[in-house]
């Protein structure tokens, strides 16, 4: 009996007990359960519990010999008995035949039929029979009283899902999800779960988010958080997606290193350089991240952008160890020098330019001719932007310093004339 009563279970049928057959509810004279057919029933779950279902099986083809002398209430019994111990070996589609065979029979207690009917549609769509399932539910919903609607609302959504039709699922879903929100209850996590599933397909990116929302604020949970994030990225509303990765990040859901970087972009994208840059850094650290040029060169800009530049100075040196070695010491360079770090800036020139694969060149000639004119130092500035000249990336800044050093070194020249006289 325990076997049948978990397939029962399993199913959502209600468990009809052997003890206490089940009596007529309608206004049709549903015949009774006999004594007789009731202790073969018996005998062929007692066989089932002791020695497995087909043994269960065989009794019941037996007994079914003999299905012509029955009621149609005995009859449906056991065809149900048949249907669940088809049902509690897997073989689903002899299941449904045999549950089919139930509810065609007259008369039967209306609870029994209703409950089977429920059954069949759950089979059938566990079967990939969709339409099957959607006609099942339909019978079902002619017995349902109101109250119990949105759960038949919900298995043609998912047929219907299953059937590729996303738009009549959507109108089955949201009836059963706003009956339960107007009845001040929380809808069930699949159900939000499958309205997601078809928002995504519908291309309908604002409706799957509204279905995260609520997924966050009832059921929490990391996934949940961190789609809800990327779709709110996905419509362009980064302020929410920070505020949302920030929260998660709070309960411990940012364990991934493709989640951290994530975090740190959103930061960058919000304005928020120095929290990006923390971020890398943490990642780093916890090795979380790959220290890689990637990472490096992200955390370097991220510096920079927050103005702390010789952080982001020491952090372009570090990204150059890892690759990419001549740019990476060539934004340093460019940093020191905006940051009157003459010295710096001349070494980190060099060195880029030792390195080599630049893009252009000529930008260091630039750096090592700014240095020399902050140094004063006006006839080495002059070959350093004279050599800058020759690179078409940088000729026109090397021609416009070079002017200004020109006239910079007549001027001290006038100087030390003036001197003399």
């Amino acid at each position: 009996m325990k076997t049948l009563l978990k397939a029962m279970a399993l199913t959502g049928v209600v468990a009809w007990s052997l003890a206490q057959p089940v009596l007529a509810q309608q206004t049709e004279r549903v015949p009774a359960l006999r004594e007789k057919v009731y202790s073969q029933l018996a005998r062929a779950q007692t066989a089932a519990d002791e020695q497995g279902n087909a043994a269960g099986i065989k009794v019941l083809k037996e007994i079914a010999a003999r299905a012509d002398s029955m009621n149609s209430y005995e009859r449906a019994m056991l065809w149900n008995y048949f249907g669940f111990m088809y049902y509690d070996q897997g073989e689903t589609a002899r299941a449904i035949n045999y549950f089919g065979k139930v509810v065609e029979q007259q008369p039967i207690p209306e609870s029994l039929k209703k409950n089977t009917l429920f059954s069949l549609a759950q089979l059938a769509l566990s079967d990939g029979q969709y339409q099957q399932a959607l006609d099942y539910v339909d019978q079902w919903q002619a017995m349902a009283s109101d109250k119990e609607l949105p759960k038949s609302w919900v298995l043609q959504a998912q047929a219907l899902y299953q059937n590729e039709d996303y738009q009549q699922a959507l109108a089955a879903i949201d009836k059963a999800i706003e009956s339960t929100t107007n009845n001040n209850d929380v809808p069930k996590e699949n159900w939000l779960v499958l309205a997601r599933a078809i928002y995504y397909e519908l291309n309908q990116t604002a409706g799957v988010a509204a279905m995260l929302e609520q997924l966050v604020v009832n059921y929490s949970k990391p996934e949940y958080w961190l789609q809800l994030a990327g779709v709110y990225g996905q419509l362009e509303q980064t302020k929410k997606q920070l505020a949302v990765l920030e929260a998660a990040h709070q309960q411990g859901f940012i364990k991934t290193a493709e989640q951290w970087r994530n975090l740190a972009q959103v930061y960058y994208l919000n304005e928020l350089p120095f929290k990006a840059a923390k971020v890398i850094e943490q990642g780093l650290s916890k090795n979380i991240l790959a220290d890689n040029l990637s990472n490096r060169k992200f955390y370097a800009q991220s510096l920079m952008q927050a103005k702390e530049y010789q952080k982001a100075i020491t952090a372009y040196q570090q990204a150059a160890d890892l690759g990419d070695s001549g740019e990476m010491l060539a934004q340093a360079a460019q940093l020191a020098i905006n940051n009157d770090k003459n010295e710096q800036a001349l070494q980190l020139a060099d060195d880029s330019l030792a390195a080599g694969e630049l893009k252009n060149p000529g930008n260091m000639y630039l750096v090592k001719g700014m240095v020399y004119v902050n140094l004063q130092q006006f006839d080495q500035a002059l070959n350093e932007f004279n050599t800058a000249a020759e690179f078409s990336g940088s000729r026109a800044a090397a021609q416009q310093w070079s002017r200004y050093a020109k006239s910079q070194l007549a001027y001290k020249r006038q100087l030390a004339e003036n001197k003399l006289n």
